[in-house]
């Protein structure tokens, strides 16, 4: 059984014990968390489809920890001119855990 799930712009798959790092999430690190945009579930064969979301479904997961992502540097520079710009920019991440996938 599997889900796609929307969260934070992006889609991602989902099952049953699957570790994922996703955007930020305004939770506690150690407390559940529901994930209602649910746009597909998969269950054994039998998919539904949602138009754009499937009705009731939802995703339990468990936050791990807040995290941040590897930096990515930008680097600007205008040839002759004696200009360049270094900026640097760090992704806030929360790790979750997915407990359960519900119907």
């Amino acid at each position: 059984m599997y889900a796609i799930v929307e969260t934070g712009g992006k889609q991602y798959r989902v099952a049953q014990g699957l570790t994922l790092e996703v955007d930020r999430l305004e939770a506690e690190a150690g407390q559940p968390y529901t994930l209602d945009r649910v746009l597909f579930v998969s269950n054994e064969g039998r998919v539904s489809i949602g138009a754009p979301t499937v009705a009731q479904a939802s995703v339990v997961v468990d936050i791990v920890e807040h995290v941040r992502g590897e930096k990515k540097i930008a680097f600007k520079m205008k040839r002759r001119k004696g200009y360049h710009r270094t900026v640097g920019h760090r992704q806030e991440l929360t790790r979750i855990k997915v407990g359960e996938i519900k119907i």
